[in-house]
């Protein structure tokens, strides 16, 4: 079916969207269905994450900037993403024909928004043979291309999850890197960008220190000592004091640790750079948000998510406490993403990026045809 033709469907029905993401942790894949007109009407259906093996994430890290051999990277990513999606329709007991769309973020090597460039590794080609369904990846690239960051792309889709809700709120990700969106109940009033680290620079700590992924419920970063030098010398990053819209790259800020600092101490200096990096983003708020809403990884971690209800002076609370799956909800944007490209509906906006006028974007890959 031709795009046109699906532009034409789309306006007249919900779609059913599987969406995938790999985010900046590394960790894996998350798959989620979601029912969706690609305006408010949204229903979450069921949702996976297929974690990655350790050998995989080595092979993804070597990659990040555009280092090394990323052909055969992408490849194996891509055969990952069709496997999860099998592993979703047999969990919800459906077929590839039952799905309108997949939307394939892909993974992100390498994010230079002011530089013009933004790399997702992923063959949307080969995930639609692979998958026998139509797909829609590539969506940070037009954005880009229209003066925007790229980045964050999911504001559109917490304010059709939120718009029943007394406003303003705050939808807070902490990925591997942080980011928020201010919602008053209005698409032009949002206030959406890159914060700073979220779990990567943690995560990566630890790994270099234990072998471990990451700081369960952040038990080491809870039994260390914050360096408050060394925390200030971070804090005066000059992405921080950048207005936004703006958005980060995993590995942009440069973060050098003494080798003979503890893991412990080093673990609970860096959650407290994601905690005060956090806190100082309030400065670009209109007005005080009335609730504060986790999504990510990082409300797992126990450690950070009290820390950041002492230094906000404010009850944080994880997305689930409204219903929501706080695993899967940056998969189930890509849903909705995808079918608003089919709609040919703007994605990003001029306060949620900085692109010039609202634009939509994506590239359509087209399942074989019979």
């Amino acid at each position: 079916m031709v795009l046109n033709a699906m532009i034409e469907n789309a306006k007249y029905k919900n779609m059913l969207a599987l969406g995938l993401m790999s985010g900046t942790s590394l960790d894996g894949i998350d798959a989620a269905l979601l029912e969706t007109d690609g305006d408010r009407y949204v229903r979450a259906g069921m949702s996976i994450c297929l974690p990655y093996d350790l050998n995989f994430r080595k092979n993804l890290r070597s990659i990040l900037w555009e280092k090394g051999s990323i052909e055969p990277v992408e490849n194996k990513l891509t055969l990952l993403h069709a496997k999860a999606v099998r592993i979703l329709l047999k969990k919800a007991d459906l077929k590839s024909d039952d799905i309108d769309v997949i939307g394939f973020h892909g993974h992100t090597i390498l994010h230079e928004p002011d530089k013009g460039r933004t790399y997702q590794i992923g063959d949307g080609a080969l995930l639609a043979d692979e998958t026998n369904i139509d797909v829609v990846s590539d969506l940070r690239t037009n954005d880009i291309e229209n003066g925007g960051q790229g980045a964050p792309l999911v504001p559109l889709y917490h304010l059709a999850l939120t718009s029943e809700m007394e406003m303003p709120i705050v939808v807070l990700n902490i990925g591997g890197v942080s980011n928020i969106t201010y919602i008053d109940g209005h698409e032009t009033s949002m206030v959406s960008f890159d914060i700073g680290p979220g779990n990567a620079l943690i995560d990566d700590w630890v790994n270099s220190k234990l072998g471990q992924s990451f700081d369960y419920n952040g038990e080491i970063a809870a039994s260390g000592r914050i360096c408050k030098k060394l925390l200030n010398e971070f804090l005066s990053s000059e992405y921080l004091k950048k207005v936004p819209p703006k958005s980060m790259d995993r590995n942009e800020f440069e973060i050098h640790i003494p080798n003979e600092m503890s893991v412990e101490d080093g673990a609970a200096t860096l959650t407290a750079l994601t905690s005060e990096t956090i806190k100082g983003s309030i400065k670009f708020f209109p007005k005080k948000p009335k609730r504060w809403l986790v999504t990510g990884g990082g409300r797992h971690n126990h450690y950070l998510m009290k820390k950041l209800t002492s230094s906000l002076g404010e009850k944080v609370e994880p997305i689930e406490c409204i219903g929501l799956q706080g695993d899967a909800l940056e998969a189930q944007a890509f849903s909705y993403l995808a079918v608003r490209s089919i709609r040919g509906l703007h994605l990003t906006l001029p306060n949620t990026t900085g692109v010039r006028m609202p634009v939509s974007g994506g590239k359509f890959y087209s399942k074989p045809q019979l």
